[in-house]
């Protein structure tokens, strides 16, 4: 499988336990900076908030925000924020630059993030219990979360955008694109071989399975088409086998995949992708 079709090798990973592992949500220097204000950071501040291309991003750029990205830049992760590549009701990314290559960040919206459609992911998740019901620090524990989410799947051998930095709400990664405009959504493009783009996929979720994570909102969307080759994004909402709805969110995941597979002529179905997902770990 992996000489066929181009994949990654996988490394050799600890059994899943990671969701056992406390998330730091306390306040760093990053909330520091942000209270006190100093005047390197003031102009920074000024500096974003007079940036055309993100006057119409109300909501995205507050204080403790800012403060985060002004660290970022401090710690050479970033050099200077660009304009959005996507928008949506939990996150904003926009790319960046990062020396001589580009980067994206990620940066989810404390104030606007939609708390109930977390909560689904969050309840029996042990890393949230005494997270409660406070959106910044749930915010903050997720962002975390897809931070550790990326490095796992990288390691299992997906192919993902390679975690670079996190602060605060904001998630440095990987851009996957050409000249400023991001990869086309599996879904955007057409297939010429789809049996084949099928085998990735379904080699990806295996994968996923088998180094304890579950992507928990797999589809055509955010599987992105990127130098003739499929990657996975989005895992801040990615679970570990151990999360009392993770079998809930496995059906669901290879629902999607199947009904889009059929779409471009294949006879699969959900429940066989489900039984071949899960036989490596079931066996």
């Amino acid at each position: 499988m992996t000489d066929e079709y181009g994949l990654l090798d996988e490394e050799a990973t600890d059994a899943p336990g990671d969701e056992w592992e406390a998330l730091d949500v306390s306040d760093t220097e990053v909330d520091r900076t942000a209270r006190t204000q100093d005047r390197e950071f003031a102009k920074f501040r000024e500096r974003i908030k007079d940036a055309d291309q993100f006057k119409v991003e109300g909501g995205v750029f507050d204080e403790a925000t800012l403060g985060a990205l002004y660290t970022l830049v401090q710690h050479d992760h970033i050099d200077a924020l660009g304009g959005p590549i996507s928008t949506g009701k939990e996150a904003h990314v926009f790319l960046a630059s990062a020396g001589e290559r580009d980067v994206a960040v990620k940066i989810y919206r404390i104030n606007a993030s939609d708390f109930t459609q977390m909560r689904q992911y969050l309840e029996g998740d042990p890393r949230f219990d005494d997270i409660g019901n406070k959106k910044k620090k749930v915010v903050l524990a997720w962002t975390k979360k897809e931070f550790a989410n990326l490095k796992r799947a990288k390691r299992a051998g997906l192919r993902v955008p390679e975690p670079l930095a996190v602060e605060r709400n904001a998630l440095v990664m990987e851009f996957l694109g050409t000249d400023g405009e991001r990869a086309k959504r599996l879904g955007e493009v057409h297939l010429e071989n789809p049996e084949t783009a099928y085998e990735v996929v379904r080699e990806y979720m295996r994968r996923l399975h088998r180094a304890g994570l579950v992507h928990g909102d797999l589809s055509e969307y955010n599987v992105l088409v990127h130098d003739s080759q499929l990657w996975v994004i989005d895992l801040g909402q990615a679970v570990t086998v151990h999360h009392p709805n993770s079998r809930e969110f496995l059906e669901r995941d290879c629902e999607n995949v199947a009904n889009f597979f059929t779409r471009q002529g294949l006879d699969v179905d959900g429940e066989r992708l489900l039984a071949e997902v899960t036989a490596a770990r079931e066996d």
